[in-house]
Formats: structure tokens, C-alpha cells, sequence
């Protein structure tokens, strides 16, 4: 008798628009010591809860902001720069998971020097090892394409091989390996590229 293996499991994973509803678990996270920025690891976390605490509405509607109205954007040694459009979606399995963003210029893939790629992700630690990352990359390239850039830049450090994997799973290649600018601390990144 021919056996058919069983069906694959769907994931319960899903991308949603941050909101009032889902915030808690989004704050719970942040003192959990998960950081929704890989570079400003200990600061954004304080910082994010600190605006939640001042005016959560604020907060929530600051993470979807594809006019770039939320004010300039702190880098790693302290120095500002413009805000680009962009937008954080909520990982969501039931409960969070992690974040997803997205950023670019209006009519153009390139993208300032102090800016390390079009998308960042972090995952919650204890939401790791379920292939979260993977899909929500997917299912953020499939919204991004409405934007008509003719592909997205990720960065990640030489020695992040799951981030690597992350992203050569949904299409990316590897473009460069340079030094990132002053502001972000010189150290050496590789930067890879999706083709929309």
C-alpha cells in the first residue's frame, strides 16, 4: 500500500499591524530583555518602554509611518538622522514573537550610508529554532513588492549564520562584505540582496 506522507503543518505565524490590542505582549517582551533593534540592544528596549508608558497610542501608531512623521532616528554613537517611510509588523503566533520592519526612499532602492539595510527582524529568544524569521521575511517581501523597488538590501555580521540562512532561504545573495560607517561602529557586515 502506497503511503503518502502526512500533510505539512501550517505555521500559526502571522505578520499583523502593531496595535492597542497586542501591546502587551510587545511590552512583556521588551522586559523580557528582547530588543526589537540588533545595534542598540540595550538602550531601544528602555526607550520603547519609557514611550509606551508616556503615551502608548503615540507608540503604537509610531511603528507604521510611511510619511517618516515620527522625528529623527538615534544611531548607535548618539548622532541623529532623518526618519525614512517605514513600517514594524508584529510577529503573532498566539502570542508575540518578535518584530519585522521595513524602510526605503520614495522612488529609489539605494539607501543612506548610516542606514544597514531595508528590513531588519528580531526574534524573541524563546520563539527561536520555529522558522519564524524565514517566514515572516516571505511574507514581508510579498508586501513589500507593491512599493516597485527592484530588489531589498539586508546586512548581518559574518558570524550570524542563522540570519544568513534567513535570508538566503527567501532568495538572497550576497553582494559585499564592507565595513560598516563610524556611526555604527566600523565593524565589518556582509551585505546581501533579494531581487522583487
Amino acid at each position: 500500500m502506497l503511503q503518502h506522507p502526512p500533510p505539512e503543518k501550517e505555521s500559526p505565524l502571522q505578520l499583523i499591524v502593531p496595535d492597542r490590542a497586542h501591546l502587551d505582549g510587545y511590552a512583556d517582551a521588551l522586559r523580557r530583555g528582547w530588543s526589537p533593534d540588533n545595534v542598540r540592544v540595550d538602550e531601544a528596549p528602555r526607550e520603547e518602554l519609557a514611550r509606551i508608558e508616556s503615551d502608548p497610542v503615540a507608540f503604537v501608531a509610531s511603528l507604521d509611518d510611511p510619511e517618516a512623521k515620527a522625528g529623527p532616528v538615534t544611531l548607535p554613537d548618539g548622532s541623529m538622522v532623518p526618519r525614512m517611510p517605514g513600517y514594524r509588523r508584529w510577529m503573532w503566533d498566539g502570542e508575540f514573537c518578535g518584530s519585522i520592519g521595513f524602510r526605503w526612499q520614495p522612488g529609489t532602492a539605494a539607501l543612506p550610508s548610516y542606514v544597514l539595510g531595508h528590513i531588519g527582524y528580531a526574534v524573541a529568544p524563546w520563539k527561536r529554532r520555529r522558522g519564524y524569521a524565514t517566514l515572516a521575511l516571505g511574507m514581508l517581501l510579498k508586501d513589500i513588492r507593491r512599493h516597485g523597488l527592484p530588489h531589498v538590501d539586508l546586512t548581518t555580521d559574518p558570524d550570524n549564520l542563522p540570519s544568513q540562512k534567513v535570508i538566503t532561504a527567501n532568495g538572497g545573495v550576497l553582494v559585499e562584505r564592507f565595513a560598516k560607517v563610524a556611526a555604527h561602529g566600523g565593524t565589518e557586515t556582509l551585505l546581501f540582496r533579494i531581487p522583487l
